[in-house]
């Protein structure tokens, strides 16, 4: 009887071990592919590493577009950092799954053995383009369009499960008919499992976040509201709203009940600008404004000084930046305490695909030196920016579109790993009592109250909201 229940539980521990030990990997190196439209976004290396859009999917930078995306073939061929056993492999179609039609395993003999196969679908019709192949698909791009695509989205991960497992599993090949489905397609990445238990996708995230309570709206009456900012003290908030045909600033102070006054319109040394106004860095000596009038392709940048005496605001001097170039009229920013270094989103001709986040240097007289791009860890090939660096001049929360996320922007951190600004950790989602799968951004921590400040976009109109994140949670020692 012991004997027995000795053999039992010795079973269950092996089989929770088993469960627990899946291996999992994602294509790390291309062999071959059928087409690829180059650039840095929806570039065929967009298709290796671990999946960018899902668990959410949809339309992304981050995903490989194939050329034939709407009535022809393609294959790609990849590899995988070391051999493994495969019983599962799982495509991740941003974009009208379900055009996989075969997939076949390289076991290290350098010959691909068919192992899964779609049946066809008879009752399905074929999607017939109206254009030749090569130039079908319409990409939102102003270089090319020949053919808007129909609006179908359906997004989805091909689980395909074989019926017997394949050791030293060292590359795949999958084959695609995009004949299969109307609309565009996008390719998020390949993996493999050594158990036919479906790979789970999650977004990179803690249970701290996942705990936080519900957020609350401030109830300020104004639309299109951006660029949330608190006075170091926590008794200020300035922020951007579209009033009298332009951004403009407006402040609230906070009530001896912990409330928000009803806010008005700010100093008007702060909207002067007739198209954008807004603040990036407040502090007791100074703040940055921008939307400042300024010349391209010069060291101005839009953005300006201005003195800060006791609330009143006295114009210092501009920020200027060595070679500066923007794509955009505006930029996101925002620096240390004492002004030496200057973290920007803008997208230039270095990015890594659109907008990204750049650090540069303060020099002896005051301007700064050259944008250096911040690296692919936390720029990802779609857009990062608003950026919001904390006192620790390590934690770094911003908002992006490229990394796994609940749908739209969301906000992130992400810290500094050395002292060169080059290197840092693999963004955290802030879970989804913060981001939803509408627009957040505009992240702002209040230091003093431990009070996250952001907006949110629902249904076209933009509002902000507070939660509270105790600081030992969000700042790392």
């Amino acid at each position: 009887m012991k004997k027995s229940t000795f053999l039992l539980l010795y079973s269950l521990f092996f089989s929770l071990c088993s469960v627990q030990a899946q291996q999992i990997q994602w294509a790390s190196k291309l062999i071959k592919f059928s087409t690829d439209l180059g650039g840095k976004q929806n570039g065929i290396k967009r298709i290796l590493g671990k999946p960018d859009s899902f668990p959410q999917g949809g339309s992304s930078a981050n995903a490989w577009m194939p050329k034939n995306a709407l009535d022809g073939k393609e294959v790609i061929e990849v590899g995988f950092e070391k051999p493994q056993l495969v019983k599962q492999i799982a495509v991740c179609e941003n974009l009208n799954a379900g055009c996989v039609v075969k997939i076949s395993v390289d076991n290290g003999s350098g010959n691909y053995e068919t192992v899964w196969a779609r049946k066809r679908d008879w009752r399905t019709p074929t999607f017939k383009s109206t254009a030749t192949a090569d130039h079908a698909y319409y990409f939102g791009r102003k270089r090319r369009k020949v053919q808007e695509v129909p609006n179908v989205f359906n997004p989805g991960i091909e689980y395909a499960v074989l019926e017997n497992a394949v050791a030293n599993v060292v590359a795949i090949k999958v084959e695609f008919n995009f004949a299969l489905l109307p609309g565009p397609k996008q390719i998020d990445a390949i993996g493999i499992s050594d158990s036919e238990k479906p790979i789970e996708i999650k977004i990179n995230s803690n249970s701290a976040f996942e705990n936080l309570p519900n957020p609350e709206s401030l109830e300020f009456d104004n639309s299109e509201v951006s660029n949330v900012i608190v006075s170091q003290d926590g008794q200020k908030i300035f922020y951007s709203a579209f009033a009298e045909n332009k951004d403009v600033v407006f402040s609230s102070h906070k009530q001896a009940d912990g409330k928000w006054a009803k806010p008005a319109l700010a100093e008007p040394s702060l909207s002067l600008n007739d198209e954008y106004n807004y603040l990036e860095f407040y502090s007791d000596k100074f703040i940055l404004k921008g939307g400042v009038e300024y010349t391209k392709n010069t060291t101005e940048t839009g953005f300006e000084f201005l003195e800060n005496k006791n609330g009143s605001f006295q114009s210092l001097k501009p920020l200027k930046i060595a070679a500066y170039n923007n794509y955009d009229k505006t930029a996101d920013l925002t620096m240390t305490n004492d002004g030496k270094i200057l973290i920007m989103g803008i997208e230039t001709d270095f990015t890594q695909g659109g907008t990204d986040l750049y650090f540069a240097d303060r020099k002896e007289d005051g301007t700064y030196g050259l944008l250096q791009n911040m690296g692919k860890i936390i720029n990802s090939a779609a857009d990062e920016g608003m950026p919001q660096l904390l006192s620790d001049n390590k934690t770094l929360l911003f908002s992006s579109i490229g990394f796994s996320s609940y749908g739209n922007y969301d906000i992130y951190v992400s810290y500094r790993l050395d002292d060169s600004w080059k290197k840092w950790s693999e963004p955290i989602n802030l879970g989804n009592k913060i981001n939803s799968d509408s627009f957040e951004g505009s992240p702002f921590y209040d230091e003093t109250t431990e009070m996250l400040y952001f907006t949110r976009v629902v249904e076209g109109k933009s509002s902000i909201s507070r939660v509270k994140i105790p600081k030992k949670e969000l700042v790392k020692n």
